[in-house]
């Protein structure tokens, strides 16, 4: 059987996470969302918010990481692999923040290829900000405009996960993966 590596995508506070974690206590193969680790490695370094400071170097270790990921996705003895964002994401938020970048973040989006992306929408009923989320709620809807548009760029035909439990969410997602 074909390796299927799922992305779940999404602006800031939309359940990602959640849905992640709840994948995870069911015994699925998943990578989580790896932005807060290096924020927090950049903070012990002195760097308050390395994404607002330093976005290139943010975006870069980012890259790393979701490379990284990718590989050890294909790796994962694993069917079907679900990641909490692909290399996609990386140039979404650059495209809402308005920074230029590298030729080698578009060369890894095209050689980094997912299975089936989905994307959850806004969702102003669920949305938090955290000490890692600076965005306010109508940030997060421009970043998921940002993330539609960077993922059709790539080719990927996103599939939109409803509002609902995250039993649903995660139900809703299974009937459209074979």
């Amino acid at each position: 059987m074909k390796k299927e590596l799922i992305v779940i995508t999404g602006g800031p506070g939309t359940g990602k996470t959640t849905i992640i974690d709840a994948l995870i206590e069911q015994g699925h193969a998943c990578f989580p969302e790896i932005s807060r680790q290096i924020t927090l490695e950049a903070k012990k370094q002195g760097i308050e918010q390395l994404f607002l400071e330093k976005p290139l170097l943010f975006s870069e270790l980012l890259l790393e990481g979701r490379k990284k990921q990718h590989q050890q996705a294909h790796q994962d003895v694993s069917e079907i692999v679900f990641l909490d964002r692909g290399i996609p994401d990386i140039l979404a938020y650059m495209h809402y923040i308005g920074d230029s970048y590298p030729a080698f973040f578009d060369e890894a989006s095209k050689e980094h290829s997912y299975s089936k992306v989905f994307v959850l929408p806004p969702w102003e009923d669920i949305y938090e900000s955290d000490e890692a989320r600076y965005e306010n709620f109508e940030q997060a809807k421009l970043i998921y405009d940002h993330l539609i548009e960077t993922y059709e760029k790539y080719g990927y035909k996103l599939i939109e996960v409803p509002r609902g439990t995250v039993e649903e969410r995660i139900e809703f997602i299974f009937s459209h993966l074979s």
